[in-house]
Formats: C-alpha cells, sequence, structure tokens
C-alpha cells in the first residue's frame, strides 16, 4: 500500500508527498476517517488528490493511503430498487439514517443464487453463468449474473442453488493449462472503474425510438433507443417533471434517475414518491426496476462531479444483461459546476464562462458511453441518456448547452414563455429537433401510421408559420388577416391545444402509447384536409372554429384513452360528418341546407 502526508489542503483538493508509487485516477483514503479520494495529478514527488468528501477537520501531516486500483463502484443484484448518494453509497433501507464521513456500501447481502452452467463449460467475456434474486421471493427482482469483462475459461466448480454473500465465489473459472494455468473467483457482484465505458461486442444503428409517451417528444422530436437527448431550460420551466414523467412513462426495461446537484426539497419529492408508484407494464412498484442516485447540492461538490460517472456505470452493467436502460441526468450545468469550482481549486487556467478547458471533452465522454449494443454475451442492450441543462437566464448560447448540442442527436428546448401560460411540457417547438426523426418512419409504419414523418413535417411548418403570422396579427388583428393564414392559425391552435399540450395530472393523458398518438396525429390531419377543402369551397374560416367537433378534438387526449381507441374512428366520422355541408360546391342543395343550419 503507497503512503503519502498532506502538505497543503483547499477545500476538496489536497497536496501530499508520497513515499512509495501511486497511479493516475487511482483511489485513495485519507485521514484517520479514511475519507474517499481520486489522484488527479502527479508532480515528482508529491500527488494531488481530489477528495470526495467533506474536509473539515483535515490537516497537513496526516496520511494518505493508496487502494492500488482506480475509483471503483460494486456492481451487482443490489442495485435496484434502492437510492444511492453520488459514489454509490446506500441513502435507503433500515440501517442507513446518514451518510457518515469514509462511510463504505453497505453491508453485503445474502440473496438467492442459482447457476446456468456446469463443470466443464466454456464460458467467454461478458457471458451470463448464473441468475440472483432476493432471498425468499426473487418474483420481478431477478438478474443475471456476469463473466467479467476481462475474464473467461473452463468452468472448474461453481456451487450448488441457495443462499450467497454478494461478494461470495460462486463460480471458478480456469484459463489456460498446466503451470500457466489462471483461475479466476467469480461472485453475484463484480467491481468497475466509473471512468472506464464497459466493452462490447459492438455498437448498433439505432431503428426504433425509445417511447417516452409524451406527445410532442414520441411525434415531433424522438430520440433513438441508445440515444442521446439534452432538455435545456430556465429556471421554472419544468425541466426535473419532465424527467420525472420520462422515468415513469418511458418503456426502458431499467431506470437510472440521477439528482446531480439538485435542490435538496426536489429530490425528496423523488424519494418520496418513486416508491409509491406502480409500474403500469407489470402492475409491481416501479422502484423494482430503478435505481436512484441522489447528490444533492449541499452535498461535497467533488462527489457530484463522480455521481454521472457513476450513474452511467450502473446503467451499462444492466445494458450488458441484455436490457434498455435509460439514464435521467438531473442536471449537466450543476456537474459543469462542480467541474469548474474544483478546476479553480487546481489553479488551472479557466475557459469560456470559466469553465476549464476540458469541459467539451468531459461531456462527450459521458454522452458518448450512450448507444445501442450487441453485448459481449450476444445480447442486445441500450443506454439511452436524457440530460437536462439549467443554462443562466435561459440563454442557450452558454458554454454546457453549446457543447452539448455537438454530442446529442434530440434537443429538447424548454421555453419560459410556455411555461408561464401554464403550456406543458414547455416544449418550444420551433427551438427543438431531432436528427434521427428521418429514420424512425419504417417503425412508426408498424405501429399503423405510415403517414407519420408527412404529418410530423405538416404539424411543423403550420407551428412555423403560426410564429411568424402571429407577429402580424398583433399588429393588424386576425380578423383583418386573408382567410387562408386565418386557417393557419386556426389549425396550428389546434395542434398545440389537442396534440402538444399533455397533463401529468390526468389519469388518461399523463402516458400516451404510440397507437393513440398515431391516431390522434391522422385525425388532426383529416381536420386540416377537410378544413382546407371547405375553404377552397368558399367556407369562412369563423364557420370552422363554430363546429361542435372542434371541442372534442381538443379534449380528445383526456376523453380518450388506450383502451378506447375505436372512438378515433367514431369522432373522425363525426368530423365528416360536420364538414359535409360546408365541402361541397358552392350553390348545391347541400351548401344551402348548411348555410341555413348556421345562419
Amino acid at each position: 500500500m503507497s503512503l503519502a502526508t498532506v502538505t497543503w489542503i483547499a477545500g476538496p483538493v489536497l497536496h501530499a508527498t508520497r513515499q512509495g508509487p501511486f497511479s493516475l485516477r487511482e483511489s485513495v483514503r485519507v485521514g484517520p476517517q479514511a475519507l474517499l479520494g481520486e489522484v488527479v495529478r502527479i508532480q515528482d514527488t508529491s500527488i494531488v488528490v481530489q477528495v470526495y468528501e467533506d474536509t473539515t477537520g483535515l490537516r497537513p501531516g496526516i496520511e494518505v493511503r493508496g487502494d492500488g486500483q482506480p475509483l471503483s463502484i460494486r456492481l451487482g443484484p443490489g442495485l435496484l430498487g434502492h437510492i444511492f448518494d453520488g459514489l454509490l453509497r446506500p441513502l435507503s433501507g433500515a440501517d442507513t439514517k446518514f451518510v457518515q464521513p469514509g462511510m463504505r456500501p453497505a453491508a453485503v447481502a445474502r440473496r438467492h443464487f442459482e447457476a446456468a452452467v456446469q463443470a466443464g463449460d466454456v464460458l467467454a467475456p461478458g457471458a451470463i453463468f448464473g441468475t440472483a434474486g432476493d432471498a425468499g421471493n426473487a418474483a420481478g427482482r431477478t438478474q443475471h449474473c456476469l463473466v467479467p469483462p476481462a475474464c473467461g475459461g473452463i468452468v472448474e466448480s461453481v456451487v450448488p442453488p441457495g443462499e450467497q454473500a454478494d461478494d461470495a465465489t460462486v463460480c471458478v473459472l480456469r484459463s489456460g493449462d498446466g503451470a500457466d494455468a489462471v483461475r479466476h473467483a467469480l461472485a453475484m457482484s463484480q467491481l468497475w472503474a466509473v471512468r472506464s465505458p464497459r466493452p462490447v461486442a459492438r455498437r448498433l444503428p439505432p431503428l426504433a425510438p425509445l417511447v417516452t409517451g409524451q406527445r410532442i417528444l414520441d411525434g415531433l422530436f424522438p430520440v433513438a433507443r441508445g440515444g442521446k437527448a439534452a432538455i435545456p431550460g430556465g429556471f421554472g420551466t419544468g425541466k426535473t417533471v419532465l424527467l420525472e414523467a420520462l422515468a415513469k412513462g418511458c418503456n426502458a426495461d431499467v431506470i437510472v434517475y440521477l439528482g446531480c446537484g439538485e435542490r435538496g426539497n426536489e429530490m425528496a419529492g423523488v424519494l418520496e414518491e418513486f416508491p409509491t408508484l406502480t409500474d403500469p407494464r407489470s402492475g409491481r412498484p416501479l422502484m423494482e426496476r430503478t435505481v436512484i442516485i441522489a447528490n444533492t447540492s449541499n452535498m461535497p461538490v467533488a462527489a457530484r462531479e463522480a455521481s454521472i460517472y457513476c450513474a452511467i456505470t450502473v446503467a451499462e452493467y444492466f445494458r450488458d444483461q441484455g436490457l434498455h436502460v435509460a439514464l435521467m441526468a438531473d442536471s449537466t450545468s450543476r456537474w459543469a459546476e462542480a467541474l469548474r469550482e474544483v478546476s479553480g481549486r487546481f489553479g488551472e487556467l479557466p475557459g469560456e464562462g470559466g469553465y476549464p478547458a476540458y469541459l467539451s471533452s468531459r461531456l462527450a465522454d459521458f454522452y458518448e458511453r450512450a448507444a445501442l449494443v450487441q453485448t459481449l454475451g450476444g445480447a442486445t442492450g441500450s443506454v439511452t441518456v436524457m440530460g437536462a441543462i439549467s443554462p443562466p437566464s435561459g440563454d442557450f448560447s452558454e458554454p454546457v448547452t453549446s457543447h452539448t448540442k455537438r454530442y446529442v442527436k434530440a434537443f429538447w428546448a424548454l421555453d419560459v414563455k410556455r411555461a408561464q401560460a401554464r403550456f406543458y411540457p414547455a416544449i418550444h417547438p420551433l427551438q427543438s429537433y431531432a436528427e434521427d426523426a428521418r429514420d424512425f418512419a419504417p417503425w412508426w409504419a408498424e405501429q399503423g401510421n405510415g403517414q407519420w414523418l408527412t404529418l410530423r413535417r405538416r404539424f411543423l411548418t403550420l407551428l412555423d408559420e403560426q410564429a411568424q403570422l402571429e407577429r402580424m396579427a398583433r399588429i393588424i388583428g386576425k380578423d383583418a388577416l386573408p382567410a387562408r393564414q386565418q386557417l393557419t392559425l386556426l389549425c396550428a391552435e389546434l395542434v398545440n391545444e389537442a396534440f402538444l399540450r399533455q397533463s401529468a395530472f390526468s389519469e388518461i393523458d399523463r402516458v400516451c402509447s404510440p397507437a393513440r398518438q398515431a391516431a390522434m396525429m391522422k385525425l388532426l390531419g383529416r381536420f386540416i384536409d377537410l378544413a382546407e377543402a371547405a375553404l377552397s369551397a368558399g367556407a369562412a374560416p369563423e364557420r370552422f372554429a363554430a363546429l361542435p367537433c372542434l371541442r372534442a378534438l381538443q379534449r380528445m387526449g383526456e376523453d380518450i384513452g388506450d383502451d378506447q381507441l375505436p372512438r378515433f374512428a367514431e369522432l373522425e366520422a363525426r368530423l365528416e360528418r360536420e364538414f359535409a355541408p360546408l365541402t361541397a360546391a358552392p350553390g348545391s342543395a347541400s351548401q344551402e341546407a348548411g348555410d341555413e343550419t348556421h345562419g
């Protein structure tokens, strides 16, 4: 074990004179409380250490002990359903009340292990050698046990089914023969360095979106399963609420929710609400497929920098089991602020906005770990990253937002004015984009919406024209606009109210399935077609706004649930009936009857 003696301390950064070799990024323990730290710089006979805990009370002269390995966390069956701090130490459980200085991970638990191999089998790196579940009741919590990526060989022995400790040896592999034979002891859990991406067999092109249940995202700005999305927005625009809605409603197998530097009351709400939620897919508690990592703003700032790597490493571990994982990071701005503060302690020259010059590369390291992959074991898994950004004063040109845009394919810009108007989700449709949208047209065709790409383009064009016409309407009034422009405003407003607005408080509308989204898009597209036909036939836009079906269209999101899809066909038939008098040729009997009805 390498030793060093502290000579200088400034907040979470200390300098120490070393007696023995240290490695860059090596995990260390500082002082009598064994505070966790990491070597970030080696200079001749001294080292610079970043401490991830409160350094109050430390003084020059205390010892620093090296662990001989990089900063690592233990990955295993004890993660799902639990809440951890930024260093993956438990914040939940009967024996957990506070995070004490130098606290280690939770005591090793016992779980039911059942082997999937037998002596003599050949296992490759990343292969499944067994399953682990909660002792006594593994329902809904059974997980695969994986061979670590650096191991592989012939199964020499394996324990019979039964309860075992997480870190107990349950399988022994032998690689090589004779004097060169090497034996690997496998447990249900494994250690992994958080800053090192877990290896995969190959990356796969994204062909399907991650279904979020939010219409404005799935319908207009989808993110690929295994893709990357950014959610920038000023204070009060609903970033945290949107991420929570995505965590509750997306179709991922595992949710990793990271609260990075957020206010304690917001995280308290998450911690209180999530354990009470029911998974709509299985009917079991949602926490059974959720990992929450909470690093609030009053926790040590250096631990905030490490928390984002812990979260993505946990997500990769479940990806390697052949699962689809969604990681919500709230927010990367707070993480960047931690980088800036610690960089200042190091005495590094500041870059744009005071952030360190390596901000861009750190963001790239994080976002590029999202992917749809073929795992070493041959399964298909993915990590989808959705990171919130809190730009000061809502300025999207600031460094964190501008650098993040280089690495993400979906950009969901939250708008202060829409939020102030109580329009949620407050995503601005003209500032947002999705680069992969065109690739998802075949997937939407399989969901019964072969017109999706055409309708998406049509809706976005309407919203763009609305923004231009509203500036003119404020000057001369809507009634002074030509009839076709009045129709554009009417149709754009209908798209906003009927499709883009979605209530998180509605039992029916809080999550919208792809089938219901497809039906709503096609119905709105049909309304626009009929309205244009009626306008060409000489009908005035005021008559469209007076149609009784318009109110039904505006309310269909909250009135028609996923189990009532045939009602959309009934609403379309009603639409056709009400438009029939308006689309008839001028002077015909039906047109005259329609005029008398509305006279």
